[in-house]
């Protein structure tokens, strides 16, 4: 990782437990490594109305440190705007010795796991979202960006979501990215890169992003947009003066989080995947 990235001092198993008390907890996958986990935050009268919208959030780090808690506060906004969000976990390297391409695996089979429980947890599998910061935004990119026949269903169960909503995202993973290293090799490196698996037919998505970056720098968000523009492809950029890689989080700028988690939420109400907000919006028609 580099070196530029700054410590954190470790959160302890016992304040995410705090963190993660109002969550339903699920392994999603049992690896060599160990289990996996998920954690869901679930609407009141999930069982009691039509199917729900998901969204998924793939924490940062660089698939090092395992963060969950990073995307409760956004896990909570939109259990109460009615969706099912999920605070997600994959393997990483301080916990299972693993890297990207199994983090990469991980999310892909997450969103599986959650298609085949759909009627279990009353799911609309037209309204798949999945978001990520950094690296997690990165595995986010990857369950939408490979053509069909690279990623082709398992099970008859696809990974593929409607919407995707990026934070500080990582794009490129190619020679001289900032994760780099993480990957076997530079061919590998290159192929899982987002930035070149662009192409027509991506879902919509809106990238949140400081122009003070140094870890994934401003300037690679504003290439993938325009190339994905290109394309013919939906791609918004939200771009924040002088704010760095940790922007958006709730511990770093409770303005920034609000002004990102407001802007995502519209978003997704103009593309028919959440009903417009009472308090801001008129009624769903």
């Amino acid at each position: 990782m580099s070196s530029i990235l700054q410590r954190v001092a470790p959160i302890g198993e016992a304040r995410d437990r705090e963190i993660l008390k109002d969550a339903a907890t699920y392994i999603y996958q049992e690896r060599p490594q160990g289990p996996v986990q998920a954690h869901l935050f679930l609407p009141e009268k999930l069982t009691a109305s039509p199917p729900r919208a998901l969204i998924v959030f793939f924490h940062g780090g660089f698939w090092d440190s395992p963060t969950p808690t990073q995307f409760v506060p956004h896990c909570l906004h939109f259990a109460s705007r009615g969706a099912v969000a999920v605070a997600a976990e994959t393997r990483t390297g301080a916990r299972h010795g693993t890297g990207p391409l199994e983090a990469i695996d991980d999310a892909r089979d997450l969103i599986r796991w959650l298609r085949h429980n759909a009627d279990t947890f009353n799911l609309n599998p037209d309204r798949f979202i999945i978001g990520g910061a950094g690296g997690g935004a990165l595995l986010a990119l990857l369950t939408a960006l490979p053509k069909p026949k690279a990623m082709p269903p398992v099970d008859g169960l696809d990974c593929r979501p409607q919407a995707l909503i990026l934070f500080s995202a990582l794009v490129n993973s190619a020679i001289k990215s900032q994760a780099f290293n993480r990957f076997p090799d530079a061919r590998t490196a290159k192929r899982l890169s987002p930035s070149s698996l662009v192409r027509r037919k991506l879902p919509p998505m809106i990238f949140f992003h400081g122009k003070n970056d140094r870890i994934t720098p401003f300037d690679e968000i504003e290439r993938f947009r325009r190339r994905a523009r290109f394309w013919g492809n939906h791609c918004e950029l939200v771009d924040f003066e002088r704010a760095d890689h940790s922007f958006f989080n709730f511990n770093v700028s409770h303005k920034n989080f609000e002004l990102t988690i407001d802007a995502a939420d519209r978003f997704l109400v103009e593309k028919g995947l959440l009903p417009p907000n009472e308090s801001t919006d008129p009624p769903w028609p």
